[in-house]
């Protein structure tokens, strides 16, 4: 079953950034503290009781400033058409203008459930104003403070009223999916095309056709595969596909139902911010990750081993992952891609037998003993493997806070050069003896 996606829209400074980091809650990844990313968060996934939905955060609606704004509508545009709910978030603390009628218009017209919370209501007295906002015309408003954490749990409710409680899609065991992302124009639908060696017409302008990701299947090498494609999920028209950033909300729903996530960069144009965008929501949602440089026959001063060191230093977060440098128009080097497809997916499968675990960890502590903090050193007594796609690794210890970050990544280091784990994140949980 697919995750539903809610959009949150309202004209600029209502605060509907702090209600975004509310609802999503600051996770830290590994992404944050690598040099070379930067990202604006505006994406994200929620999970509430047995609930979980795509979380897109949008621009600041104002009508009055023509030039900014054109974008700006461009992607709450965008960003309500691909969302099942939308949350209409008001200023409390100020009467009503007319961005916000603009907006509640525009809401209008979607047909989508429409939530409308009147932010910022932290005290009695805002609290009995807000039948002020009944103008708007809504039946119900929840009062809620993003700031100081009041009616979340209000607001929560009434977004996933009509969900279903969430059922992780079973992979079919027998089929292989993975999914071709990238920003737009990079040549996801060729390379799709090129794969399944048949011209077909991916890109639908038929209603109805715009919301899914178009899924492919075909056989290779006596296996059988999916091919989940986003490059048809696109409106008509120069404005829709200049919209870049959006093109990650197809991708983070694309990244859900896939085993495997191929990452294509466009060797013509070069590397650019948000291709690592792109590629690290595939390594937060812990899928195992091809990178593809298409239109590799444009480059003729450069060689393979150049570029891999370019893209090696851009993208230094995903350090295990294989590059694949092919040309999807001319179909030279295509056939290098199914074979890393299926080595990366058979390594998020991987199981290490314990003993052995346990003996290369040994090894690496004593090569390296951990740091000392206020003369308490790390002391690991045991590590298992708690779990597949990705590998997951529990390591028991006398105090989980003496882990520093940079003894963490010694130990994955360690174990992906003992086992082949290419192409595929691990996960490493550290847990104080006697914890559940």
């Amino acid at each position: 079953m697919k995750m539903p996606t809610v959009a949150l829209v309202g004209r600029p400074n209502v605060g509907k950034s702090t209600i975004f980091n509310k609802l999503v809650g600051k996770k830290i990844s590994i992404i944050e503290d690598t040099p070379g990313v930067t990202r604006d968060r505006i994406y994200g996934d929620v999970t509430y009781n047995n609930y979980k939905f795509h979380l897109i955060d949008t621009g600041g609606i104002d009508v009055g400033n023509e030039d900014f704004n054109k974008e700006i509508t461009v992607q709450a545009s965008l960003a309500i058409d691909e969302a099942d709910v939308i949350v209409f978030i008001i200023d409390g603390k100020e009467e009503l203008n007319r961005n916000d009628f603009v907006i509640r218009d525009m809401l209008i017209k979607s047909g989508k459930k429409i939530v409308l919370a009147a932010n910022k209501i932290d005290n009695e007295k805002r609290k009995n104003d807000i039948y002020n906002y009944y103008e708007l015309g809504f039946e119900n408003i929840i009062p809620i403070s993003g700031e100081h954490n009041l009616g979340i749990i209000d607001l929560l409710d009434e977004i996933t009223s009509d969900f279903h409680p969430y059922e992780q899609e079973i992979l079919e065991d027998n089929k292989i999916k993975f999914c071709v992302i990238g920003r737009p124009n990079v040549g996801k639908s060729s390379l799709v095309n090129a794969i399944v060696n048949e011209e077909k017409s991916i890109v639908s302008n038929i209603a109805g056709t715009t919301r899914d990701a178009i899924d492919t299947p075909f056989t290779y090498d006596k296996e059988e595969y999916v091919i989940i494609d986003t490059a048809g999920i696109r409106k008509s028209g120069k404005i829709y596909e200049n919209i870049e950033k959006y093109s990650v909300i197809r991708a983070m729903k694309a990244i859900e139902r896939s085993n495997v996530c191929v990452v294509v960069i466009n060797a013509e144009e070069g590397i650019i911010e948000h291709d690592k965008h792109i590629a690290s929501y595939a390594l937060e949602a812990g899928k195992p990750i091809v990178l593809v440089v298409n239109k590799w026959d444009t480059k003729k001063d450069e060689t393979i081993a150049e570029y891999t060191k370019l893209m090696r230093n851009e993208f230094q977060f995903l350090s295990y992952v294989p590059i694949v440098f092919l040309s999807a128009k001319t179909k030279k080097r295509i056939h290098t891609l199914m074979p890393e497809i299926k080595k990366v997916y058979e390594n998020s499968k991987k199981e290490i037998k314990t003993s052995i675990l346990n003996d290369v960890i040994r090894d690496a502590v004593i090569l390296n003993q951990p740091p000392s903090y206020k003369g308490k050193r790390l002391k690991i007594y045991f590590v298992s493997q708690k779990g597949t796609m990705p590998p997951r690794f529990v390591f028991n210890v006398n105090s989980k806070n003496l882990v520093h970050f940079s003894y963490e990544r010694y130990l994955e280091n360690k174990i992906r050069e003992s086992f082949d784990f290419e192409g595929t994140p691990i996960q490493i949980e550290f847990k104080n003896r006697g914890e559940e």
